[in-house]
């Protein structure tokens, strides 16, 4: 099954050694966002992803 990256973001811009987040498109269109750095890497479902995303809008997650 072929995967396109359709977006990448460092989590820090000045160097290439830090996280990264991915989006990935699969084939039969469904998206999976990879969060990480070298092999150490999780796979989150578009559900997933956007409960994240929600509970950051909302202030559930914040900086710490």
């Amino acid at each position: 099954m072929a995967v396109q990256v359709t977006q990448k973001v460092s989590l820090c811009p000045e160097c290439g050694a830090c996280p990264e987040v991915e989006v990935l498109q699969h084939e039969d269109r469904t998206p999976t966002v990879r969060i990480g750095e070298g092999d150490e890497k999780i796979a989150l479902s578009r559900s997933a992803w956007n409960t994240l995303v929600r509970y950051v809008r909302e202030g559930v997650l914040g900086e710490l």
